[in-house]
């Protein structure tokens, strides 16, 4: 069983997970920040002064944090956003080393392959 463990703990996809938890966690933490410290801020200042994490409404004995929740969906939609800006840029650079290792590879002409074609043949004929 510990064998087995340590197959699975040490396989490729597992540490590359684990290695993408901790880089997603510290990316979230940057994107929050910048959220917090740096958009929220200019928003406030656009929009009056408003702060929305300290909004709230007391309903009997409750306080709902309605403002807390507006920040957390801001929040979300700047760092998925700055992910999807992230995969894209990766996706493209992707595409551009796929495009020079296609022109990489020469194209074979036609009479190459011929030629190469009767050669093998020959040497099939001489083998036998």
């Amino acid at each position: 069983m510990l064998k087995d463990f340590k197959e699975f703990a040490l396989k490729g996809n597992v540490l590359d997970l684990a290695v993408a938890v901790v880089i997603g966690a510290a990316f979230g933490n940057i994107v929050s920040s910048l959220v917090a410290d740096i958009i929220m801020p200019i928003v406030g200042l656009l929009s009056g002064g408003i702060n929305f994490s300290g909004l709230s409404y007391t309903f009997l004995d409750a306080e709902i944090s309605y403002g807390l929740f507006i920040q957390n969906i801001f929040d979300f939609i700047v760092i998925a956003f700055a992910i999807f800006m992230a995969l894209r840029l990766l996706m493209k650079l992707k595409r551009k080393e796929e495009i020079i290792e296609e022109a990489a590879v020469p194209e074979v002409d036609t009479k190459e392959e011929l030629l190469k074609e009767i050669r093998d043949l020959l040497k099939n004929e001489q083998a036998k």
